[in-house]
């Protein structure tokens, strides 16, 4: 019965480190994610932007059509 509460603690232990081990993982993953998305946000900021026609100028004429 020793035995079984033993590899019952050292089952608790592991798993335990393995759960700490990857939250470290997934935490210091955390501040990359946020620099992409602050740059997709730009990005994306930037393309609405640009998606407007140019304004049309009165002097110049309609490019010709063949």
């Amino acid at each position: 019965m020793d035995g079984v509460a033993i590899l019952i603690i050292l089952a608790i232990a592991g798993v335990a480190s393995i759960f700490l081990f990857a939250l470290k993982g997934l935490l210091d993953q955390v501040p990359d994610v946020i620099k992409s998305a602050g740059k997709a946000r730009d990005e994306w900021r930037r393309f609405k932007k640009s998606e407007l026609p140019p304004p049309a100028d009165d002097d110049e004429e309609p490019p010709a059509t063949i």
